[in-house]
């Protein structure tokens, strides 16, 4: 007979205890282990096949013998997703779309799942937090009438799974995850142990059947995917789509992907008509820019082999209090509090007094060094009223001895300034020449004072 006990699982990593614990001694979380009634199989029984390869069992084989025909990329209309996806839907993946509350996902998804339905034929689209009627009100808006798009409302997983096998889908979708719940598990939906289980079994589905799933995720206050952190080992890629909701622009950035690059990102603009593509976020970003004003750098940023251009803003203000305030707003705070110390200590700039506050236009988040000079650029404008010229961008990375060393990509980066229509721009020199493109002129530096010298005209 099965045996019922009482199990105290925790809600971050999925570990059970046999009694309860104020820290999860596998994850290291507080306060998240929680009491759950768990079915114990009886002795001796076999434990379930938890995955169905696509083309059956047998023996090992070699690799070279193993084909890969029918897994071609299934194409997706638009640049900007199938970028980020790495060229396409592969048959029979798994992927977990996740951002934050009211953000677009959705609205995302449903626009996929049309865009796959005239293209590649039928399309489902699983709903366990909408009804069959809400989301016809939302397809609406979005002028989205097809045929070959089925709706079901549902959060029983079995149901799910035999509609799945009567239609056939190209494409499945399944809004959200954690709202489905399986009978094969005696638990809430939500719960850490019906999302891992309800997530295998999908898996299994699509490498059985072939047929790519997105699901999406709900994220913690924190802002990481919810449930058991296992979810995102098991899934072939996951997206989160990030941006301010107060804000027009979207960014679709991949943290996981198995077919494809993870440096990629895709960027939207959410309308009245959904989210529509930007095919160049660089001329989007530097729209509503004040050319000539001070405490403003351009600086040449790569988001995986694709060139930004993004106006770096910054503002110094004498402060009323001893210790000045340093405020970064798509920055990392401590690569600022690094380029401050820089701009006193080897430039000569006096910041101890003043406040600084440092802003990316347009909600984007800049991690690569190569931002560095553009922010010392703009602290050293702003702190001497003194505006950059509009015809200049500025790219590299600052040392702790005030030197400038190079970067990646620089000619991509070369180009894109010189189609947007600057004339020069500042790049570290280096001992190799770099060939710009017509139009622009490269001045390379050495130092961090004598960028500040081309900049400002001092």
């Amino acid at each position: 007979m099965t045996k019922i006990k009482i199990r105290y699982v925790c809600q971050n990593c999925g570990s059970a205890q046999a009694k309860w614990m104020g820290k999860c001694p596998d994850c290291g979380e507080w306060n998240t282990l929680i009491e759950k009634q768990v079915v114990e199989p009886p002795a001796g029984r076999a434990a379930a096949r938890t995955f169905v390869p696509v083309e059956g069992g047998g023996a090992p084989q070699p690799l070279t013998a193993i084909s890969t025909d029918g897994l071609d990329r299934v194409p997706v209309e638009g640049s900007e997703l199938s970028r980020v996806l790495g060229g396409g839907i592969v048959p029979g993946s798994v992927v977990l779309v996740s951002g934050d509350p009211g953000i677009g996902k959705s609205t995302l998804l449903l626009q996929l799942a049309a865009s796959m339905a005239r293209t590649a034929g039928r399309v489902l689209y699983v709903s366990a937090e909408e009804s069959a009627r809400q989301l016809k009100l939302r397809a609406s808006r979005l002028g989205i009438h097809e045929d070959n798009l089925f709706v079901h409302a549902e959060t029983h997983l079995e149901s799910i799974l035999q509609h799945v096998g009567d239609i056939g889908p190209r494409l499945m979708v399944v809004d959200s995850i954690q709202a489905i719940h399986t009978d094969t598990v005696a638990s809430t939906a939500g719960s850490v142990t019906q999302v891992r289980e309800c997530s295998a079994q999908l898996l299994r589905m699509a490498k059985s059947q072939g047929v790519p799933v997105f699901l999406v995720g709900h994220v913690t206050k924190e802002g990481n995917i919810a449930g058991p952190r296992v979810l995102e080992h098991m899934v072939d890629t996951v997206l989160y789509l990030e941006g301010e909701r107060f804000q027009t622009y979207r960014l679709l950035r991949s943290v996981k992907n198995r077919f494809g690059s993870t440096d990629e990102v895709g960027v939207f603009e959410m309308v009245e008509a959904g989210l529509r593509e930007v095919t160049n976020p660089s001329e989007a970003f530097l729209a509503e820019r004040l050319p000539n004003a001070a405490g403003s750098a351009i600086a040449v940023t790569m988001e995986g082999t694709r060139p930004l251009l993004v106006e770096v803003q910054a503002l110094a203000s004498t402060t009323s209090f001893p210790q000045p305030r340093r405020t970064a707003n798509g920055v990392d705070f401590n690569r600022l509090l690094l380029l401050t110390a820089v701009l006193a200590k080897r430039a000569g700039f006096r910041l101890s007094d003043q406040d600084v506050f440092v802003n990316v236009v347009g909600g984007l988040r800049i991690s690569e060094p190569a931002a560095d000079l553009a922010v010392a650029v703009a602290i050293a404008s702003s702190l001497k009223n003194l505006p950059v010229p509009a015809d200049l961008a500025v790219v590299g990375e600052v040392g702790l001895s005030g030197e400038l060393r190079s970067v990646s990509q620089l000619p991509r980066r070369l180009n894109e300034a010189a189609k947007l229509g600057f004339t020069r721009c500042i790049t570290p020199r280096s001992r190799t020449p770099v060939s710009a493109p017509d139009g622009i002129e490269v001045i390379g530096v050495r130092t961090l004072h004598q960028a500040l010298e081309v900049a400002l005209g001092r």
